[in-house]
């Protein structure tokens, strides 16, 4: 992961010039903007390794910069928000952020959150191709196919699928596929993997509407039906 270009979008200065410091300390390589709507552009002219993005930026939100950088690229996107805005997160999650990060942070956390999400964002050592009734994940080229048609998975939504259709039938609890999936566990982030599983249902749903792919197990998570 040394030397990664890492894309920071903040606009409170402190807040940024902290961020960068510890990831270039941690041998990243960093970009700061401090505007919303120089942020696209800059993201398709120099594809960053993974997006520290603000919620509330000058000229264009974080929302809106999620939404139209995932017409273009599945580049990983950390939201950095406020903790009342918890509505707004889990908008953020549903137009394909991969996590979030509440502030006042820890930049030691934002880190290791950044490594954490690279790190399943790579490819997986030993790829296979899992198959599940309609559905094909092939860990190699990082693609799935429901029916023979492509879904565009973001990095989480990839991660959350090959959990599940590698053990189909296995009941996994949220904290179990935050783990896996996030590669991490902290209180109150449980929510990120019910956002994750909503829009993984939705675009299956999009191929295979009669399906009834991800059962939830009330109380306890979410598994894989055969």
């Amino acid at each position: 992961m040394a030397n990664e270009h890492i894309l920071i979008v903040e606009d409170e200065l402190k807040i940024a010039d902290l961020l960068r410091d510890y990831l270039e300390k941690e041998g990243f390589r960093t970009t700061c903007l401090h505007r919303g709507d120089t942020a696209v552009a800059a993201i398709r002219a120099d594809r960053p390794a993974l997006i520290l993005l603000d919620l509330m930026l000058p000229g264009m939100d974080g929302i809106t910069i999620c939404r139209e950088v995932r017409k273009f690229s599945d580049v990983p996107v950390i939201m950095i928000t406020a903790k009342i805005e918890e509505v707004d997160r889990l908008i953020g999650l549903e137009i394909g952020a991969d996590d979030y990060i509440c502030k006042p942070f820890s930049p030691r956390e934002v880190v290791a959150r950044v490594r954490a999400v690279l790190r399943r964002a790579r490819s997986i050592e030993a790829p296979q191709r899992l198959v599940a009734g309609y559905l094909v994940l092939d860990e190699q080229t990082h693609q799935v196919t429901a029916a023979g048609k492509t879904l565009n998975l973001t990095p989480s939504e990839f991660g959350l699928l090959n959990v599940l259709i590698s053990s189909p039938g296995r009941v996994f609890s949220r904290s179990e596929l935050l783990d896996k999936v996030q590669g991490y566990q902290f209180d109150g982030y449980d929510r990120t993997i019910d956002s994750h599983v909503k829009n993984l249902r939705r675009k299956i749903a999009e191929v295979l509407p009669d399906q009834d792919i991800i059962t939830t197990i009330y109380g306890i998570g979410y598994t894989l039906n055969t």
